[in-house]
């Protein structure tokens, strides 16, 4: 019978990556005691090493991040309108 997909709460990915951050265990070990696959702990831990920096941030990249999003948002609306002007047109040169 087929495994079900699992998922992961962060505060458990968080766990299981400082884990393996501290390097007291074997990532194998970590894995074997989690039952996960090994590749998946050192992807956790290689995220987690990747978002530090935003932790020590502070606002900047709070601020980044918001701003990122209104463009994001800003994009999608274009996209919206200019979907509705495709859509104008093509029914136009169907007459």
């Amino acid at each position: 019978m087929a495994r079900k997909r699992r998922r992961f709460t962060p505060e458990f990915k968080a766990r299981v990556a400082l884990e393996a951050l501290r390097e007291r265990d074997s990532v194998q070990a970590i894995a074997r005691r989690h039952e996960l696959h090994p590749n998946q702990v050192t992807t956790w831990k290689r995220q987690l090493l990747e978002g530090l920096p935003e932790v020590f941030a502070g606002g900047a990249g709070r601020k980044a991040a918001k701003e990122h999003e209104a463009r994001i948002r800003d994009l999608h609306a274009k996209i919206g309108e200019l979907t509705v002007e495709r859509d104008f047109f093509r029914r136009g040169l169907k007459r």
